[in-house]
């Protein structure tokens, strides 16, 4: 629940078990997140469920370094590792629970979203704090534009994950917003 991406409560906005906690290297400074991946345990035969099958995941949070501990032991999610961290109902679909670690294939595939995008709107009368959720294809998103009623589009910032904000003052408009995915 809630997360280094800003989605809050995760069955309530969709992603429920399905979700990925990335490493430092996959997370990008939370430009990774929304995006979608198909993990797959390899080579690790006596943990790896039989049938080899895969599961997708959102990414919907930050898996931090450890640079206390050394990365093939504790460390997981230390520079330069790609590392999933699942929650355990996806994670046992894949491997066994016991495992806990195990090497993985991974691939980015399109994001299937059902219900359309969401925007999460938040602030005050001086900003406005738009969390921006349920992105299909992609899933990622670079850019968010608002616009008001005759103000012309407002490049909004990023502020952490996927929540953008503007300090246009905007009280009592009708808004508009202009999303572009990382493709």
């Amino acid at each position: 629940m809630g997360g280094a991406c800003g989605y809050g409560d995760l069955y309530s906005q969709g992603y429920g078990t399905n979700s990925t906690a990335l490493s430092t290297v996959l997370f990008e400074n939370g430009t990774a997140c929304g995006r979608c991946y198909e993990i797959k345990c390899s080579n690790a035969n006596q943990w790896c469920n039989p049938g080899n099958l895969s599961v997708l995941v959102t990414a919907t949070n930050f898996c931090p370094p450890n640079d206390s501990l050394p990365n093939d032991n504790g460390g997981w999610c230390d520079v330069p590792r790609k590392h999933f961290d699942m929650s355990q109902p996806v994670f046992s679909k894949i491997a066994y629970w016991r495992a806990g670690i195990v090497p993985v294939l991974y691939r980015r595939v399109p994001c299937y979203k059902q219900g359309g995008i969401n925007f999460t709107i938040n602030g005050n009368p001086w900003f406005n704090f738009v969390l921006v959720s349920n992105v299909g294809g992609v899933g990622d998103i670079s850019a968010v534009s608002v616009e008001g009623y005759g103000t012309g589009w407002i490049s909004m910032k990023r502020t952490w994950g996927q929540n953008w904000e503007c300090d246009t003052v905007l009280v009592g408009q009708s808004l508009s917003f202009q999303v572009t995915t990382g493709d």
